[in-house]
Protein backbone atom coordinates (compact mmCIF):
# COMPACT_ATOMS: atom_id res chain seq x y z
CA UNK A 1 0.00 0.00 0.00
CA UNK A 2 1.46 3.49 -0.95
CA UNK A 3 1.79 6.80 1.35
CA UNK A 4 -1.76 8.00 -0.32
CA UNK A 5 -3.88 4.75 -0.07
CA UNK A 6 -2.71 4.66 3.77
CA UNK A 7 -3.06 7.89 4.84
CA UNK A 8 -6.99 7.37 2.55
CA UNK A 9 -7.12 4.14 5.05
CA UNK A 10 -6.23 5.72 8.28
CA UNK A 11 -9.10 8.55 7.67
CA UNK A 12 -11.67 5.89 8.32
CA UNK A 13 -10.88 6.24 11.91
CA UNK A 14 -9.22 9.76 12.53
CA UNK A 15 -9.69 12.88 11.36
CA UNK A 16 -7.63 14.25 7.87
CA UNK A 17 -4.81 16.02 10.06
CA UNK A 18 -4.27 12.73 12.10
CA UNK A 19 -4.64 10.61 8.83
CA UNK A 20 -1.87 12.52 6.98
CA UNK A 21 0.07 12.87 10.15
CA UNK A 22 -0.11 8.97 11.27
CA UNK A 23 0.86 8.06 7.41
CA UNK A 24 4.48 9.60 7.93
CA UNK A 25 4.34 8.16 11.97
CA UNK A 26 8.22 6.60 11.56
CA UNK A 27 9.38 9.06 9.54
CA UNK A 28 8.42 11.91 12.11
CA UNK A 29 9.90 9.88 15.01
CA UNK A 30 6.91 10.30 17.19
CA UNK A 31 4.25 7.93 18.45
CA UNK A 32 1.17 7.39 16.70
CA UNK A 33 -0.87 8.70 20.43
CA UNK A 34 1.33 11.85 20.12
CA UNK A 35 0.31 12.50 16.34
CA UNK A 36 -3.09 12.11 17.18
CA UNK A 37 -2.72 14.47 19.82
CA UNK A 38 -1.16 16.92 17.68
CA UNK A 39 -3.59 16.82 14.58
CA UNK A 40 -6.96 16.65 17.28
CA UNK A 41 -7.98 19.92 17.08
CA UNK A 42 -7.71 20.16 13.03
CA UNK A 43 -10.84 18.26 12.05
CA UNK A 44 -13.49 19.33 9.74
CA UNK A 45 -11.31 22.23 8.83
CA UNK A 46 -8.90 23.50 11.58
CA UNK A 47 -10.77 24.28 14.89
CA UNK A 48 -14.00 22.55 13.18
CA UNK A 49 -15.10 26.01 11.46
CA UNK A 50 -14.86 24.28 8.05
CA UNK A 51 -11.68 26.63 7.45
CA UNK A 52 -8.26 25.19 6.32
CA UNK A 53 -8.32 21.93 5.57
CA UNK A 54 -7.14 19.47 8.51
CA UNK A 55 -5.20 17.16 5.63
CA UNK A 56 -3.17 20.47 4.53
CA UNK A 57 -2.21 21.04 8.09
CA UNK A 58 -1.25 17.48 8.63
CA UNK A 59 1.00 18.03 5.46
CA UNK A 60 2.21 21.22 6.52
CA UNK A 61 3.15 19.71 9.95
CA UNK A 62 5.01 17.05 8.40
CA UNK A 63 7.09 18.98 6.33
CA UNK A 64 8.27 20.79 9.28
CA UNK A 65 9.01 17.56 11.42
CA UNK A 66 10.65 16.19 8.43
CA UNK A 67 12.75 18.88 6.56
CA UNK A 68 12.97 21.70 9.01
CA UNK A 69 16.73 22.64 9.58
CA UNK A 70 16.21 25.60 11.46
CA UNK A 71 15.90 28.15 9.05
CA UNK A 72 12.32 29.38 7.69
CA UNK A 73 10.39 26.92 5.69
CA UNK A 74 8.41 30.08 3.97
CA UNK A 75 9.06 28.80 0.21
CA UNK A 76 8.38 24.94 1.38
CA UNK A 77 5.42 25.83 2.65
CA UNK A 78 4.12 27.86 0.19
CA UNK A 79 4.66 25.61 -2.80
CA UNK A 80 3.01 22.53 -0.84
CA UNK A 81 -0.35 24.89 -0.14
CA UNK A 82 -0.05 25.86 -3.89
CA UNK A 83 0.27 22.42 -5.24
CA UNK A 84 -2.43 21.27 -2.21
CA UNK A 85 -4.53 23.90 -3.57
CA UNK A 86 -3.89 23.21 -7.77
CA UNK A 87 -4.82 19.42 -7.17
CA UNK A 88 -7.69 19.75 -4.88
CA UNK A 89 -9.26 22.96 -6.31
CA UNK A 90 -9.25 24.79 -2.76
CA UNK A 91 -7.33 25.08 0.26
CA UNK A 92 -11.05 25.39 2.45
CA UNK A 93 -12.60 22.44 4.21
CA UNK A 94 -16.39 23.86 3.35
CA UNK A 95 -15.11 24.47 -0.14
CA UNK A 96 -13.77 21.39 -0.72
CA UNK A 97 -17.12 19.34 0.94
CA UNK A 98 -18.83 21.76 -1.06
CA UNK A 99 -20.94 22.80 2.36
CA UNK A 100 -22.29 25.60 0.70
CA UNK A 101 -22.92 24.85 -2.95
CA UNK A 102 -23.99 21.36 -2.94
CA UNK A 103 -20.78 20.43 -5.21
CA UNK A 104 -17.74 18.92 -3.53
CA UNK A 105 -14.70 19.65 -5.04
CA UNK A 106 -12.51 17.32 -3.49
CA UNK A 107 -13.99 14.79 -0.51
CA UNK A 108 -12.00 13.83 2.48
CA UNK A 109 -10.54 10.80 1.50
CA UNK A 110 -9.35 11.77 -1.77
CA UNK A 111 -8.02 15.36 0.08
CA UNK A 112 -5.66 13.35 2.33
CA UNK A 113 -4.72 11.41 -0.39
CA UNK A 114 -3.54 14.84 -2.45
CA UNK A 115 -1.90 15.93 0.66
CA UNK A 116 0.62 13.46 0.43
CA UNK A 117 1.06 13.88 -3.22
CA UNK A 118 1.68 17.16 -2.70
CA UNK A 119 4.13 16.90 0.43
CA UNK A 120 5.84 14.34 -2.38
CA UNK A 121 5.77 16.78 -4.97
CA UNK A 122 7.46 19.57 -3.11
CA UNK A 123 9.81 17.69 -0.95
CA UNK A 124 11.37 15.48 -4.60
CA UNK A 125 10.80 12.85 -2.43
CA UNK A 126 8.40 9.49 -2.63
CA UNK A 127 7.33 8.27 0.85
Amino acid sequence: MDRKDLAAELKKSSNCCQAVLLAFGMETGLDNDTLYKIGAAFGSGMGNTEGNCGALVGAEAVLGLMKYQYKGMHSEASALYDEFKRLCGSTICKELKGTETGAPLCSCENCVRNAVAALESVTGEIY
